[in-house]
């Protein structure tokens, strides 16, 4: 029976370096594709904000033009001008729904509520983001302390942190925990 010695603290130190070396370049990395993610999903937040308000903002303006070419109408009508009735009438009904541009009163309707489910979306990930961020930036923290106390505990309690964190960052990606409830 052979009796182990207890490692000395540089052997110790050099087990846990070469071990948590890696683990940071994996967290890093995993921390630098979060904080891209997360980025481009804060830019899609603000652009389809941006874009559905320009969207109701131009369906503002048909319901607007509707309503005064309809005033039109019902003076045409009045006057009994067949050619003018007929015209406005056309009108009207491009105002309402024109397919061919898109730029009727319900194309819009629908590109804003479209623009306004896919910005509900990205909203709902924002958070994920910043709280996967954050754990993967404790983690490293973490890590780094494991290295310098020589604790295999820091090093263990950050593998555990890393772990929630590439969990959060799988729900902002996914968003995979309303599937479940």
């Amino acid at each position: 029976m052979t009796e182990t010695k207890p490692l000395s603290r540089s052997e110790r130190e050099a087990q846990i370096k070469d071990k948590a070396g890696w683990v940071i370049v994996v967290l890093a990395a995993l921390l630098a594709i979060n904080t891209y993610l997360g980025n481009g999903n804060s830019g899609r937040v603000l652009n389809n904000t941006i874009d559905a308000n320009n969207t109701w903002a131009f369906y503002q303006a048909k319901s607007i033009k509707g309503t005064l070419a309809e005033m039109a109408l019902d003076d045409a009508m009045a006057r009994k001008d067949v050619a003018k009735v007929a015209a406005l009438s056309k009108k009207i009904a491009r105002y309402e729904s024109d397919p061919a541009t898109g730029e009727g009163k319900k194309e819009l309707m629908e590109k804003a509520r479209k623009l306004e489910a896919d910005r509900a979306v990205a909203k709902q990930r924002s958070p994920w983001y910043t709280f996967a961020g954050s754990l993967f930036q404790i983690a490293i923290v973490l890590l780094s302390a494991s290295i310098l106390a020589v604790n295999t505990r820091l090093y263990t309690a950050s593998l555990w942190v890393g772990g929630g964190a590439m969990i959060l960052m799988s729900q902002a990606i996914w968003l995979w925990i309303p599937a479940i409830l």
